[in-house]
């Protein structure tokens, strides 16, 4: 396989490109290792990008690796892998529904986070859907991936001085990255067209899109992108950002994700048996569905019948305002002539997914997908029951408690998060084929086998290496801020390698709370210097929506206070919070902090990947914590009783945080035997590890879909 504009890659090493433009490498550290010995310093300048590494690469360095009997000797071992897994052995879909693997599950998602050099994700949702597929490859369904290549992906952020998130937009260019166009059974490249109206200086007009496939593992993902010839400058915007743009822009993304998705799988010959919507961008999809069997002779409500049997849909939002929906004048627009192409009345039409509020109806994708599908989940057992409540009134002959959506608690792709120098220890210590076990409870048992000074050493190490990446992104922004010579030296300093270490990254939306900490910054402070002999600091990442202001003044107070006399040196911001933040901080971390106003927290998984990690968690019992916390494996943070205000919910919240860091974690982490090794700490990380991995991976996950939710649909 060989690739326009790459370096030449020696004969020996030719797979090489091969290797690159499979994922599969994203959750193989082996071979990414290849990369990096062959250039460590471009590794990092291309930001673990293969793809761009073989282009930028010079051909000095391929020759001296191809010779290098060292280098071959990794490069066999690790094709031998890929190869290995390629081979679609026995895997758990085949052995365990061996008649169902000619039944493609067709997987809608607005956004995939597989990798920090594909910025097509904006967070949890994205990374979820990621993980998904990683672990559907895994675990061998017939599965497909269908979404946005969006070309200036999610925004890169950048904090200026006075501590303001900007949002800088890059164009990705797809030559650049593991993508390339897919084709049709007869050799063509595959472009879908959709019809949006009128607007402004457009007339009405067909969108194309041009559809890219990215293989992750045996997996395919068919993206779309709107930015091609000949499409109006405007329309070639459509995909150009993640959740950019207006309610217009946002509703003709979703008609061409969920119409045109559909239509790109029909080009490509591919039948889905289940149609997964992940969130309700992807919605209309199922009036794709609809429209094609009325074509066919069907009545409207024998066209729904088979839609809803074949349809999966999962809610991730637990507030009201997180759904989409839009007003029926805009539908009119959008979807003219539907509801007789449907064989209904307009009022049908609209009627199909209509939510009331006090300022006049609106479409609700939310309620179309759970009205046009069989199955529906939250994404937690306290989600679920929040998602019952809310959507209760779609049917009101039942009890809340008997509403048809269930839930699914989400779980997390083990091997990407997964720090390699953990994943030595557990190769040593549990059974030898562990990583095709990840779901057996049992099995995790093995931790504790793990001698306390072994762990405790690696995770000291672990520790390390974050206050070192730490130190070098801020240096990294200093320099980019022309900072005086003296600031950027005092970065050396930055934060303790020995020091209790606690983490806090996430979307910073306003419910999830990131400056609760600080509601008693004298008591902090206390807390944080820790008498001289016992400090703890924080490490904060995340960033806000580029709309969301009260989001953005959060990262604002976090990074003054990162300045102030008494926490500075404790409290850090990294900027641009994506894939490679999040490993470092799950790995490198000693806790995993989240405060998120309960109930609103659907699920969560970055806790999940710090506990994986050794990271125990101290939460408030909000989305998977609320099972996780067995109270041996962390803390939880307050109670889930009902407050009076606001005020007095975060009042005691933050007194329940103080009095647990003061009088738990601070003690337990710094009360050490004679060699140094703090056995009580040890024990918490362990029960972290034995609880959290098995029962949250998506291995747990995937199998619970597939079981209760996919092969019933396909049936």
């Amino acid at each position: 396989m060989k690739s326009v504009g790459f370096t030449p890659v020696p004969e020996r090493i030719t797979r090489l490109v091969e290797i690159a433009y499979n994922l599969w490498w994203t959750w193989h550290p082996e071979a990414q290792e290849l990369f990096q010995r062959i250039d460590a310093r471009l590794w990092e300048d291309v930001y673990h990008n293969p793809v761009l590494f073989l282009r930028e690469v010079r051909q000095s360095s391929l020759d001296q690796a191809a010779n290098d009997p060292e280098f071959i000797r990794a490069y066999h071992n690790t094709l031998t892998s890929f190869d290995e897994y390629q081979v679609f052995g026995q895997t758990w879909f085949k052995q365990t529904y061996p008649d169902k693997l000619n039944k493609p599950i067709a997987y809608f998602s607005a956004e995939f986070g597989l990798h920090e050099s594909l910025p097509i994700y904006s967070g949890g949702l994205g990374v979820l859907s990621g993980d998904h597929t990683k672990e559907a490859s895994d675990l061998g369904l017939p599965f497909i991936g269908v979404g946005f290549l969006y070309p200036q992906g999610y925004f890169k952020q950048v904090i200026t001085p006075n501590g303001d998130q900007e949002a800088i937009y890059v164009k990705v260019r797809f030559a650049e990255v593991p993508a390339r166009p897919a084709y049709t059974a007869d050799g063509k490249e595959v472009v879908v067209s959709v019809s949006l109206p009128a607007r402004g200086d457009l007339p009405d007009r067909q969108v194309q899109a041009k559809v890219y496939q990215i293989q992750v593992g045996n997996v395919p993902l068919y993206l779309m992108d709107t930015d091609i010839h000949p499409n109006a400058p405007e329309d070639r915007e459509l995909s150009a950002r993640l959740y950019g743009g207006d309610e217009e822009m946002r509703l003709a993304q979703e008609k061409v994700l969920g119409v045109g998705g559909v239509r790109a799988l029909r080009a490509m010959g591919i039948e889905p048996a289940v149609f997964h919507m992940n969130e309700g961008h992807s919605a209309f999809l199922v009036l794709e569905r609809a429209r094609e069997l009325v074509a066919q002779g069907m009545t409207f409500a024998q066209a729904a019948e088979i839609v809803r049997k074949t349809s999966v849909f999962t809610t991730h939002t637990p507030v009201p305002a997180g759904h989409d929906a839009f007003p029926f004048h805009m539908m009119d627009r959008y979807f003219p002539h539907w509801h007789e192409s449907l064989k209904l009345s307009r009022e049908d039409f609209l009627n199909l997914a209509r939510q009331d509020h006090g300022w006049g109806p609106t479409f609700s994708m939310t309620v179309l997908a759970l009205k046009m599908s069989g199955r529906h989940n939250g994404v937690s057992k306290l989600h679920g029951e929040v998602s019952r409540k809310m959507w209760s009134w779609l049917w009101p002959n039942k009890s809340v408690e008997d509403v048809p959506i269930t839930y699914v608690t989400n779980g997390i792709h083990t091997e990407t998060w997964l720090a390699p120098e953990l994943k030595a220890l557990y190769d040593q210590y549990l059974d030898k084929d562990w990583v095709l076990r990840i779901d057996d409870q049992a099995m995790w048992n093995g931790v504790n086998q793990i001698p306390d000074e072994v762990l405790w050493e690696v995770m000291n190490q672990l520790r390390a290496r974050l206050v070192n990446f730490v130190r070098l992104r801020t240096r990294q922004r200093l320099t980019r801020l022309r900072m005086h010579p003296n600031d950027i030296q005092a970065t050396v300093d930055l934060l303790n390698p020995k020091a209790l270490t606690i983490g806090f990254a996430r979307r910073f939306a306003t419910y999830k709370r990131a400056t609760l900490l600080f509601h008693d910054t004298e008591r902090l402070k206390r807390i944080v210097y820790g008498g001289g002999t016992r400090p703890v600091q924080f490490v904060f990442a995340g960033k806000a929506h580029p709309r969301d202001e009260p989001g953005k003044n959060f990262i604002r107070e976090v990074y003054h206070r990162s300045h102030e006399a008494g926490l500075a040196g404790h409290l850090i911001f990294i900027e641009d919070y994506d894939m490679n933040v999040a490993r470092e901080m799950v790995a490198g971390v000693d806790v995993w902090q989240n405060t998120p106003r309960r109930p609103l927290e659907a699920s969560g998984t970055s806790g999940q990947k710090a506990g994986l990690n050794g990271s125990p968690n101290f939460s408030i019992l909000d989305g998977w914590w609320a099972e996780g916390f067995n109270g041996k494996n962390g803390w939880a943070i307050g109670s889930d009783a009902e407050y009076e205000s606001e005020e007095a919910r975060n009042h005691a919240d933050a007194t329940s945080l103080y009095e647990i860091l003061e009088n738990e974690i601070v003690p337990a982490f710094y009360d050490r035997d004679a060699k140094g090794v703090p056995h009580k700490w040890i024990k918490l990380v362990k029960e972290s590890i034995r609880t959290v991995a098995p029962q949250f991976s998506m291995t747990r996950m995937i199998k619970e879909y597939t079981n209760n939710l996919y092969v019933p649909s396909m049936e």
